[in-house]
């Protein structure tokens, strides 16, 4: 009886340590794209010391045919939300080009938004996005995302120390000045937000 109860402390000991030391929940692994990437996100648009009046979010076709982007969406969420936003997409990204999406304006200069009026966008939504931390998911499809984390996503950008959820890692905190642009002009992606991204005034 004495060894039996040995046996099973020891297996319960054992089994307490498996359970202990199981990885914490990985965020989920995406696809690297072989052509359409999110190449920049932006969410100081119209902020004190803003260029820009917008926010927005740029494409990037890394790949070697153009792409119909018809009916694709780009969505975003706050760095802990669940709530996604989306914008509606439509047209051709041809190889090596470059899309440009323009989100909500803001107005921190005594109700009027600072900086300067964007280039021509190829889409138009109203997303007010964090300057800070956020969320931004690029989808092949329109309809809008569900969870804190979703999956089945082309590609995703998870920027600011809060976002829980990212590719690899998260970025840094943006800011009013700053945006996130993806490095070699858009063409690399390793899958991982944090090395894949690099800071630039805007």
């Amino acid at each position: 009886m004495k060894q039996n109860m040995s046996r099973l402390f020891v297996f319960a000991l054992t089994l307490s340590l498996i359970i202990s030391f199981q990885p914490a929940q990985a965020q989920p692994v995406y696809a690297i794209s072989p052509d359409i990437v999110i190449s920049q996100v932006y969410g100081g648009g119209g902020n004190t010391g803003a260029q820009y009046q917008n926010d927005f979010v740029e494409l990037y076709n890394r790949g070697t045919i153009a792409i119909d982007v018809t009916g694709w969406s780009i969505q975003y969420a706050s760095a802990a939300g669940s709530s996604w936003q989306r914008t509606i997409l439509s047209g051709v990204i041809g190889t090596g080009k470059y899309y440009l999406i323009q989100e909500a304006v803001g107005t921190s200069c005594g109700g009027s938004p600072c900086g300067i009026v964007l280039p021509p966008s190829n889409a138009t939504g109203t997303i007010p996005m964090s300057l800070s931390a956020g969320k931004v998911a690029l989808v092949n499809n329109s309809t809008t995302l569900t969870g804190t984390c979703p999956t089945g996503t082309v590609d995703f950008v998870g920027f600011g120390t809060t976002a829980n959820c990212y590719e690899g890692a998260p970025m840094a905190n943006l800011s009013n000045t700053t945006a996130a642009l993806r490095n070699s002009n858009g063409a690399t992606d390793t899958d991982n937000n944090k090395n894949d991204c690099n800071y630039s005034a805007r």
